[in-house]
C-alpha cells in the first residue's frame, strides 16, 4: 500500500458518466419493480457523478487488495479522484464525510438499521 493513492484513468469521463447513468437507471427500475414510491427514494439515490466517484473509489480499493481504507486514505483517494477528474470535484466534496456512501443499496440500509 502506498501513501499516495493513484487512481488509474481507465476511461474518459464521458464513458464513465454513461456507464453510471445506465447503473442509475437499473437502480431506479429495481426500486420501482419492488413497488417503492419514487417520491420516497429518488432523493436517496446518488447523482451520476457521485456514482462515477464511487466506482473509481471502488477500483482503488480493489487494486489495494480489497482492504477497506482508513478515513485518511479514503480522503486521499477521493482527493486524488478530484485532481485527476476536475469536473467530479463537487461530487467528491459531497461524498467526503458521508459514510456509508451507498445508502440506496438495500444491504447498506439493512446494516445501518
Amino acid at each position: 500500500m502506498t501513501d499516495q493513492p493513484h487512481v488509474p484513468r481507465r476511461a474518459s469521463l464521458e464513458l464513465l458518466r454513461a456507464e453510471a447513468g445506465d447503473e442509475l437507471s437499473v437502480l431506479i427500475e429495481e426500486r420501482l419493480r419492488d413497488g417503492e414510491d419514487p417520491w420516497e427514494f429518488m432523493e436517496d439515490l446518488p447523482t451520476v457523478d457521485e456514482l462515477v466517484v464511487l466506482t473509481l473509489r471502488a477500483e482503488n480499493i480493489a487494486s489495494d487488495g480489497g482492504v477497506r481504507p482508513t478515513a485518511a486514505r479514503n480522503y486521499r483517494v477521493l482527493r486524488q479522484i478530484a485532481i485527476e477528474y476536475p469536473p467530479l470535484t463537487r461530487a467528491v466534496w459531497r461524498l467526503l464525510g458521508s459514510e456509508p456512501h451507498r445508502t440506496w443499496d438495500a444491504s447498506v440500509r439493512a446494516e445501518a438499521s
